[in-house]
């Protein structure tokens, strides 16, 4: 059955149920709606649902198993029937929706309390859109982790966490260490914070304790558009515009470097960006600090510099430290701007402190060498494409470890100021 004709029959089930059900609740009531236990429009709701929700659910579950049996031998059986009988699930979700639509029209009558049902159809709509995020946080989980598994049986698992060296080669003798690309990926991350947090702290400051109402009005959206640029453009103008401002004026007059792809420059760039992350949720977050708390320290004789000091920024603490956490976890997962800002560097430990530490120099990330390892003809069951995996691995390990430091911090402070 095509998709388009099963849609449109579900949705022509549904549509005709909740009128069904709601022209048969009236004729039960003899014209006299007071003598039901519901309203006639929550018999048609509750009939609506029951053609269409469990008709999606099973097309839901038909297209998973058909996911998880594909190309498996242990669900061989359902390869086999649905090879046998072609359009299968369509015509179960179907026959799911003919039946919860006469089981609904039955169940249609005067005492039957059809909003408590229509209610907990909804409910269940409700538990499974909240199940979704859940459902792909695990199976993102369990993609990485079998696919990882694959690749430290074909690579050993010391050499990739504690190599100093990042140099695949699909012809063999590949040199797949992680430790460069997290020096990398960290050092990109910390330039950038270091320019974000603070001018976005402070913009947040001003924007909510010191800004008019008419400037406030101006400066927030102006400051919020930064959000919305694609990141590719943030690259072209790292590649174009900041990073030869960063080679002529700092790199080659002190010596440090000729190139205009930098830690500096994707850094910056990367920061600029971040601004309005930073920004926008601190001044959201300090602007619900109670204003009796502001009251009571400028009563005290504090002044307002001081107020925002002791009171207003302990107090918005927790949510200022998830807006950090955010913008650290932007900035760990960016590519575009890395890959134009700050090349794509040989990752090499060996090459001396001087160069590694060095703000000038070229230097490639997790993220940059996911995309590489990923792109082109390659051989997806060579460990030099697996190693992909191992990485986003890692990335996700590093994030959560931020999400479990943020939050201890706002359990802490929360139990101080609430």
């Amino acid at each position: 059955m095509s998709p388009i004709l099963l849609i449109l029959g579900l949705a022509a089930l549904s549509i005709g149920g909740f009128y069904a059900a709601r022209a048969r609740a009236v004729q039960l009531s003899g014209g006299d709606i007071r003598s039901l236990a519901s309203l006639p429009g929550f018999y048609g709701q509750n009939a609506a649902y029951a053609a269409l929700i469990p008709a999606l659910a099973l097309l839901a579950l038909g297209g998973l198993m058909n996911r998880i049996a594909r190309g498996s031998e242990t669900f061989s059986f359902w390869n086999t029937l649905i090879e046998s009988t072609p359009g299968l699930i369509s015509y179960a979700a179907l026959g799911a929706s003919v039946l919860g639509l006469l089981l609904a029209l039955r169940a249609v009558q005067p005492g039957f309390r059809s909003r408590v049902a229509a209610e907990r159809w909804v409910l269940s709509l409700l538990i499974a859109a909240a199940s979704i995020a859940i459902f792909t946080t695990a199976a993102i989980v369990l993609s990485m982790l079998f696919e990882t598994q694959n690749f430290f049986s074909q690579y050993n698992w010391t050499e990739f966490l504690f190599g100093i060296k990042w140099a695949p080669d699909f012809r063999g003798n590949s040199s797949l260490g992680i430790l460069p690309l997290l020096w990398g990926t960290l050092y990109i991350s910390v330039v950038a914070l270091l320019f974000a947090v603070p001018i976005g702290l402070f913009a947040a400051i001003y924007l909510s304790e010191y800004a008019s109402t008419r400037t406030r009005a101006v400066a927030k959206p102006l400051l919020e558009i930064l959000a919305g640029i694609p990141t590719i453009v943030y690259g072209l103008f790292a590649l174009i515009t900041v990073g030869p401002m960063v080679r002529d004026w700092l790199a080659q007059p002190l010596g440090l470097g000729s190139s205009g792809s930098s830690v500096l420059t994707a850094g910056v760039v990367m920061g600029i960006m971040l601004i309005p992350f930073v920004s926008s949720l601190s001044d959201d977050i300090i602007n619900a600090v109670p204003q009796a708390m502001r009251d009571g320290s400028l009563g005290l004789g504090a002044t307002k510099s001081e107020t925002i000091r002791q009171v207003v920024i302990p107090a918005a603490l927790p949510g200022i430290v998830g807006a950090v956490l955010l913008a650290a976890s932007r900035a760990i997962g960016e590519t575009m701007i890395v890959v134009l800002g700050a090349g794509a560097a040989a990752a090499n430990l060996n090459e001396g402190l001087g160069e590694m530490i060095n703000p000038f120099e070229a230097m490639t990330t997790v993220t940059v060498k996911i995309v590489s390892q990923l792109t082109g003809d390659t051989d997806f069951a060579a460990p030099e494409t697996l190693v992909a995996f191992a990485l986003g691995l890692t990335l996700f390990i590093v994030t959560l470890g931020l999400n479990v430091l943020a939050l201890y911090i706002v359990r802490k402070y929360r139990e101080q100021y609430e």
